[in-house]
C-alpha cells in the first residue's frame, strides 16, 4: 500500500470515528460506572456517563440520536444549588431526575420535549441531574424521595 494510500485510509478511519462520536453512536467508549435507584418496584442497576467539567456539564447529551434504555448520564454539580436544564440540540426524548447530595430524588420530569430551549428547573438545590430515556422514570416507579447510588454521591 502506498504512502497515499496509508494516509487517506487514516484519514477516513479517524473522520468516522469522529463523526461517530459526535452522534453517540460509540457512547459506550466514554469510561461509564455503575448507578443503582432505589424505588419502591425494587433496585434497578444503570451504566452512566459522569459529567463533572463545565464543558461536559454543557454539552451533556446534545447532537446524540440514541441512548440504550439501561444507560444515562449523570450530571455532578457538586455543590447543591438550584439547577436549570433544557433540550437544546438535545434529539433524544429524556426523563430528567434532580438528586440532592446524600442521593435522595428531589423530584423528576419526564418526557422532556426534544430540542426545546424551554428551562426544566430543579425547584431546589440539587448536585446532581441524571438523564435516561423518556419513560423510563415511570417505568421503573422512580419518586420523589427514592434513592441513587453512585460514586459521586454521598452514601
Amino acid at each position: 500500500m502506498s504512502q497515499t494510500a496509508r494516509v487517506m485510509r487514516f484519514a477516513s478511519l479517524f473522520l468516522t470515528f469522529v463523526f461517530a462520536a459526535t452522534i453517540g453512536v460509540r457512547a459506550d467508549s466514554v469510561g461509564l460506572q455503575n448507578l443503582e435507584i432505589e424505588t419502591s418496584s425494587g433496585s434497578h442497576k444503570l451504566s452512566v456517563e459522569i459529567m463533572t467539567t463545565p464543558d461536559q456539564l454543557e454539552r451533556g447529551l446534545m447532537f446524540r440520536k440514541y441512548m440504550p434504555e439501561d444507560r444515562g448520564m449523570l450530571f455532578d454539580f457538586k455543590v447543591e444549588a438550584p439547577i436549570m436544564m433544557w433540550m437544546k440540540n438535545t434529539y433524544i426524548s429524556l426523563d430528567m431526575i434532580f438528586i440532592n447530595k446524600d442521593g435522595v430524588v428531589t423530584g423528576v420530569a419526564e418526557n422532556a420535549e426534544p430540542l426545546s430551549e424551554a428551562i426544566i428547573p430543579s425547584n431546589g438545590p440539587i448536585q446532581a441531574v441524571l438523564e435516561i430515556n423518556a419513560g423510563v422514570a415511570a417505568k421503573l416507579g422512580v419518586k420523589k424521595g427514592d434513592t441513587i447510588r453512585s460514586p459521586v454521591l454521598a452514601k
